[in-house]
């Protein structure tokens, strides 16, 4: 996109404005949106015609890398509204980032936003309310099982039913699609969000695990495709708005935020006989199972780091993180001057998520707002790292590259289902996350297929150990 402008004397008119959208410009590139200036500007040494790239949120060159090489003004609502509302897939809609999905979708009233498919994995009841409610043109699960009682649940409302990773496939690379939300927990949204890269879509990526797991393989395939990755984790949408305060070559790090979970300022041997019940309950965000135990861990913001790494192009040492129990501010992004931009808001994952939906506009959001007439105290400390060896573990993964992300995540998702079954301790969990690491087979440059049987083989190891 190309801003063209006059630059200069007094009282400059909206008549002196020559050049229209459409007209050539410097060097033939051409004029696509004008910027029209009220009577009365002040301008000082008119000295003619100007262009630059426009880029409404980021610097260019962090866009590119993100897939997003510019955002035309065509993408905006307002320069868009004869094509209707965008048509969103929800990838895990039953998931709680799938029904804050869904919150978004509901306050939006079908303006702006349409529910186009849901996707879940077998939670055929809760699928069946959202169906009803938002009436999707599709509906998927990608367990068998879950496809007779669905269709047979949906009958007669024209609802139509898919089923199989196949079919998911399909329906998210739909030429109708405009915007695909990857919040299936895993590994297990590598395929789907894969297939919706592949078809030139924009993918709001609340999967984390994706780019954990394929983070060279996938963000080089949505630059070859077109297609655009959006972050929908709070840390990483913050970033994501943080940046738009410089160049990418000009941010000197960036410190993730975490509340420290459930067990922040525990020690080690007060973790011994730590039960799933304690695990579950975080103190600030409201999760499903897998991400709660990770973030008790800090498993979580370990994986948020690796994620990091491949989503802005960012070198290991450039990523920080930083205890922060009240979840208000969700990252920093420190540049070259010192500056550093932060991000806050209430946590509620509803403002992240809207804004990848709605990229690059803004709007009235259902989220709770930061309420700065009441007195408010925000606190920072570093993290304990040997109460919580995850982080040094990502530092290691992010460093090594190739399959580490893939055999650290795998682990980490069969040790987190040992724990919530009883059969593994709670410290067992990066213990072994460490063992598999150490011992898997390393490539520094997988391929796709690669990286899936590092990830069967971690599964296999971690689920036989200690037997």
């Amino acid at each position: 996109m190309l801003w063209g402008c006059l630059v200069g004397q007094s009282t400059l008119n909206a008549s002196a404005f020559l050049c229209q959208p459409g007209q050539a410009g410097v060097n033939g590139r051409k004029i696509r949106e004008v910027m029209v200036v009220r009577a009365g500007a002040d301008w000082s040494a008119l000295f003619g015609l100007w262009f630059m790239p426009y880029n409404p949120n980021c610097a260019d060159s962090q866009i590119e890398h993100m897939g997003l090489p510019q955002v035309m003004m065509t993408d905006r609502f307002e320069n868009n509204s004869a094509a209707g509302p965008r048509n969103v897939v929800v990838l895990g809609s039953t998931g709680s980032i799938g029904q804050s999905t869904l919150s978004v979708v509901a306050h939006d009233g079908g303006t702006r936003l349409n529910a186009y498919g849901l996707v879940a994995n077998s939670s055929v009841d809760r699928l069946v309310e959202q169906a009803k409610e938002h009436r999707p043109k599709y509906v998927g699960v990608a367990s068998a099982a879950a496809a007779g009682p669905l269709r047979q649940a949906l009958q007669g409302t024209g609802i139509e039913v898919l089923e199989g990773p196949e079919a998911i496939e399909r329906l998210v690379a739909d030429p109708e699609v405009d915007r695909v939300v990857s919040a299936v927990v895993g590994s297990a949204g590598l395929g789907a969000t894969w297939a919706a890269l592949e078809a030139g879509k924009t993918v709001a990526l609340a999967n984390k695990e994706t780019l954990v797991v394929a983070g060279p393989l996938v963000m080089a395939l949505a630059r070859s495709r077109g297609a655009h990755v959006l972050p929908v984790d709070s840390e990483h949408s913050a970033i994501f708005q943080a940046m738009c305060s410089g160049s990418a070559k000009e941010v000197k790090r960036v410190i993730l935020t975490s509340s420290g979970g459930p067990f922040r300022g525990k020690s080690r041997s007060d973790l011994q006989n730590v039960q799933p019940a304690q695990a579950l309950k975080h103190p600030t965000w409201n999760m499903g199972p897998k991400i709660s135990i990770d973030s008790a861990t800090l498993m979580n913001k370990a994986l948020e780091m690796i994620e990091a790494r491949w989503l802005f192009d960012l070198k290991p040492e450039q990523i920080e993180v930083v205890i922060h129990p009240e979840s208000i501010v969700h990252s920093f992004v420190e540049f070259v001057d010192g500056s550093v931009i932060a991000q806050l808001s209430p946590p509620d994952m509803r403002l992240p998520i809207q804004y990848a939906l709605t990229y690059p506009d803004r709007f009235d959001c259902p989220a709770p707002r930061l309420d700065l007439s009441k007195a408010l105290a925000l606190n920072f400390s570093p993290p304990d790292r040997e109460t919580f060896p995850a982080l040094e573990l990502a530092e290691e993964v992010m460093r090594m590259g190739g399959t580490a992300g893939s055999a650290l995540n795998a682990a980490n998702e069969v040790a987190v289902e040992r724990f919530l079954g009883g059969s593994l301790a709670f410290l067992d969990i990066p213990r072994v996350c460490r063992a598999v690491l150490d011992h898997h087979t390393f490539e520094s440059a997988p391929t796709l297929d690669t990286l899936w049987r590092v990830d069967a083989w971690a599964r296999q190891e971690v689920a036989r150990w200690g037997s």
